[in-house]
């Protein structure tokens, strides 16, 4: 029984030892917009340059200047549904986000609140009924209302022989006129990524 107890001590100390001898990880900040591509999976700097490319170019079409001649305004836009279609887990918020980012950032467009953020900001309002001073609650019926919807999806398609691989990523916005369901622009921006066999050692 002694020696048993001895035996499982010592191999506890042993494992103990082994791990304290592991590799360590490097660990170090890197500025928030340096291209960084480890997996060569979808991440932020395809999210970032998309979203930045495509908005300049949405914002650079004949659409834009025939709206503001014929209604003397800025056209109010509102972000609707983008769908990942791709083989891989995409964090389209961050996507939609940095979309949004763009188009507010560009002075060209006036913007408003997407369908859920709607319901929070509609449930504050109700509450200031019931609950704020008549000269600081805010009204109803006074929301802005969007003239176009931005829509979009994000598709993968993969080839691979041996260790080495290709993805190619394709977005397609669409962006609606929500009176007419006009379609007033489309847009499309590809990303294609090689990952070569020697990429993936450590």
């Amino acid at each position: 029984m002694k020696n048993t107890k001895i035996r499982i001590i010592l191999s506890v100390i042993i494992l103990m030892s082994v791990a304290a001898c592991g590799p360590t990880r490097e660990v170090r900040r890197i500025s928030a917009d340096e291209v960084t591509d480890l997996s060569g999976r979808w991440n932020d700097t395809d999210s970032r340059i998309t979203a930045q490319e495509m908005i300049d170019d949405v914002l650079g079409r004949i659409w834009l200047t025939d709206f503001m001649t014929e209604n003397g305004k800025k056209p109010v836009v509102v972000v609707g549904t983008i769908r990942n279609k791709s083989s891989e887990h995409i964090p389209v918020d961050a996507f939609i986000k940095d979309i949004e980012r763009e188009l507010i950032n560009s002075g060209k467009v006036q913007f408003v609140a997407d369908k859920s953020q709607r319901e929070d900001v509609r449930d504050e309002r109700e509450d200031q009924q019931k609950f704020s001073s008549e000269e600081s609650m805010k009204k109803f019926y006074k929301e802005l209302g969007a003239d176009f919807m931005l829509l979009g999806v994000i598709t993968s398609t993969e080839d691979a022989y041996g260790g080495d691989r290709t993805v190619l990523y394709q977005v397609d916005l669409e962006l609606i006129n929500i009176e007419t369901n006009q379609k007033v622009w489309l847009g499309n921006k590809k990303i294609k990524k090689y990952i070569g066999q020697s990429s993936l050692r450590p």
